[in-house]
């Protein structure tokens, strides 16, 4: 999809179009368990991380709390929703089951790790700082 930068304006364009589409999105993980903890999170931060970069896509806020990934992003408008995260979802999981397989041993005895729904809602800019700092406070003080 290309790297997206955004106009002086704060819109990105393309060849055809001038937007600024943000989204929110929440996965959780199979049957809530508590998985998203210590190195696993790390490395599913640094997996999303790479994987909204590698496809173009900006990531403005990402955090999990033990059961669920809160990503809030900006993508052109050309992008299928549903393909991005279904490819984002089993690509997750493929990696974090296998980098932490035995930590996931006790909780899922079949190849899960997400749940098959998710949320995903549409953001403005006049609310973005809002979600952001939702996104942010999601983490449980332990």
């Amino acid at each position: 999809m290309g790297k997206m930068r955004k106009n002086r304006n704060g819109y990105y364009t393309n060849r055809h179009s001038c937007f600024l589409l943000q989204y929110h999105l929440v996965l959780i993980t199979k049957y809530r368990h508590p998985v998203l903890v210590g190195e696993l999170e790390k490395d599913l931060v640094e997996y999303t991380k790479n994987f909204f970069k590698e496809r173009g896509l900006v990531i403005i806020e990402v955090n999990c709390d033990r059961d669920h990934i809160h990503i809030l992003f900006e993508a052109p408008p050309q992008i299928s929703l549903s393909e991005f995260v279904n490819a984002y979802k089993t690509g997750s999981s493929r990696t974090m089951r296998k980098n932490h397989a035995e930590f996931l041993a006790p909780y899922y005895w079949k190849p899960y790790f997400w749940s098959m729904s998710y949320f995903v809602g549409t953001v403005s800019d006049r609310s973005e700082a809002v979600v952001a700092k939702y996104i942010q406070n999601q983490k449980i003080n332990d």
